[in-house]
């Protein structure tokens, strides 16, 4: 299937799978490119979100699924409070990015719609896959930008008392009496 989206450019879909159901909701993807090939055909790819769809139908009859889907997208949005929460989450994003040993590659220079913002939010390292399946299922731009950043705000707090224990604990091992009132 991905040697053929590769050969025609063509889109795929990916749908999150918990273990136990596969969602009805997922994404187009588009491979932007190859970065590694392994020996036994497997392939290391970098792909862009396209569009979001809901499945209707699931056909089982290939080795990999297909499925009769809808598109959607978000309702039109005349939020003014978007560019207030865009901006706030560019800066959170930017803020998240500094606590990650392998810095994440987010594009800040370019110039990006609420939409794309809120969807660069919601898809940061620090959501679980059901959180972002709960983002990628919302048809509302400014209550996706609302939940994504008020919970990324919650995300670098945790991140700044974790770092603040580890830098109280991080030493050798040994821990030093501190005097005190006996």
């Amino acid at each position: 299937m991905i040697g053929k989206c590769l050969a025609e450019d063509k889109e795929f879909g990916i749908v999150y799978f918990n273990a136990t159901d596969i969602q009805t909701a997922g994404c187009t993807a588009r491979i932007l490119k190859v970065i590694k090939h392994y020996d036994d055909g497997r392939l290391d790819i970098l792909t862009h979100g396209q569009r979001r769809f809901l499945i209707k139908e699931i056909y089982d009859n290939k080795a990999y699924l297909e499925a009769r889907i809808t598109y959607f997208d978000d309702e039109e949005q005349s939020d003014s409070s978007c560019q207030d929460l865009a901006d706030k989450g560019i800066a959170l994003l930017k803020q998240f990015t500094s606590f990650l040993e392998s810095q994440a590659e987010y594009d800040f220079t370019e110039e990006m719609d609420y939409k794309s913002i809120s969807f660069l939010i919601a898809g940061c390292e620090g959501f679980s896959h059901e959180e972002k399946q709960r983002f990628l299922e919302m048809t509302s731009t400014g209550e996706r930008l609302k939940k994504s950043v008020a919970s990324l705000e919650k995300i670098i707090e945790r991140m700044k008392i974790t770092a603040e224990i580890h830098k109280i604990i991080g030493g050798n091992g040994n821990i030093k009496r501190v005097s005190g009132p006996d």
